[in-house]
């Protein structure tokens, strides 16, 4: 059950991420939605196996959003608020799974 509510989480906070930002909305209620989506996600699903890829996968998407995509034509006025409603989701997400990560290195010894 716990990996479903995580699952559902991600689902939830990715489809929000693009349908808000395909509406040109980001900041307020949404980011905060995105923000606590996002937390949900870094304390249910990545697991240790994952933390690696996803905190890779993470770090490009964070740079992808600093590239200047509002620049592309036609597409870029679109693909900038989802990218900045992506980062929203997943930055909790990063924060949270780094931390247990550093926790983890800390006590194995």
């Amino acid at each position: 059950m716990k990996r479903n509510v995580g699952e559902y989480a991600f689902l939830l906070g990715i489809g929000l991420a693009v349908v808000a930002g395909l509406l040109m909305q980001t900041g307020g209620w949404i980011s905060v939605l995105l923000v606590l989506l996002g937390l949900v996600v870094g304390l249910m699903n990545i697991t240790s196996k994952e933390t690696i890829s996803f905190l890779l996968a993470a770090v490009a998407l964070l740079i992808v959003g600093s590239a200047g995509l509002e620049k592309i034509p036609i597409f870029g006025v679109y693909l900038e608020p989802i990218i900045a409603n992506i980062q929203a989701f997943v930055a909790p997400a990063v924060v949270v799974v780094a931390l247990k990560t550093i926790f983890d290195l800390a006590k194995k010894k």
